[in-house]
């Protein structure tokens, strides 16, 4: 498949997706969401890739946010269909079945933040920022910034960030719990593969059913999570890779994972 505004390679177990508008600091339009769906296809349909890395061309910008000249144009009609295109894909990415991780390098601002919280964990370098913007603007987050600013750093931590438009830097932003780590721009990739390679040693039944533990406990309360997570666990007592899982262990030696 060929790419105008990303790019997408593999990388060991690592499929790669890389925004590539350095002329625009990564910023994100309607060309750039339809391709980014388009990779997240590939990986999701590729056996070899057990998780994805999400990260921006250059040194400078993840993603500095959505496309002023396209948010120009929007109306009440057209903004609507801007943000549910937008929160339809950042929803796939929440839900999607193999880790996704965010290497941030950069500005990560307005909708490059957003793209951030959707993915399930976030890898920072030192000269990340952070922001929702949006007020400056005149408009409000609408790719889920609002809803999920708020389950990851609390109602007025995001109230703060949203409604004043204010940056944080990436200790700050470690501080907040709004990512896993602050690394070095050179070691960003490197920390980020490492854990590629951690989680392609997991079972990816059990990786894929986890994942959706996790989804279940954002998404519902306590109880109705507790519910799902024993129907979950049940599931992956009766795949493949439980029975290798626990026959390698006894066995003491390293398990061949079918993915099943």
């Amino acid at each position: 498949m060929d790419f105008q505004t990303i790019s997408y390679q593999k990388s060991g177990h690592a499929g790669i997706i890389s925004i590539n508008r350095p002329d625009k600091l990564n910023a994100l339009n309607s060309t750039v969401l339809a391709e980014m769906d388009g990779a997240i296809t590939l990986a999701e349909s590729d056996p070899e890739v057990a998780a994805v890395i999400i990260t921006g061309s250059g040194e400078k910008s993840f993603v500095a946010g959505a496309d002023i000249s396209e948010l120009d144009k929007l109306s009440v009609t057209t903004g609507k269909e801007f943000a549910e295109k937008g929160q339809a894909l950042f929803g796939r990415i929440e839900r999607f079945g193999k880790p996704i991780i965010a290497a941030i390098n950069g500005y990560a601002l307005g909708g490059g933040s957003e793209l951030a919280w959707a993915c399930h964990i976030r890898i920072a370098s030192t000269n990340a920022k952070f922001g929702q913007p949006e007020v400056s603007l005149g408009i409000i987050p609408g790719y889920g910034g609002s809803q999920r600013l708020v389950r990851l750093a609390g109602r007025g931590i995001a109230t703060e960030l949203i409604v004043t438009g204010n940056q944080i830097d990436a200790e700050t932003a470690l501080r907040l719990r709004l990512v896993n780590a602050v690394v070095d721009q050179a070691q960003l990739l490197p920390t980020a593969m490492k854990m590629v390679d951690t989680i392609a040693t997991r079972a990816p039944a059990a990786v894929n059913l986890a994942l959706q533990a996790i989804e279940a406990a954002v998404q519902t309360g306590q109880s109705e999570g507790m519910k799902i997570e024993a129907q979950l666990f049940a599931l992956s007592c009766g795949t493949e890779d439980k029975k290798e899982g626990t026959s390698a262990f006894l066995g003491k030696r390293k398990p061949i994972w079918k993915g099943r």
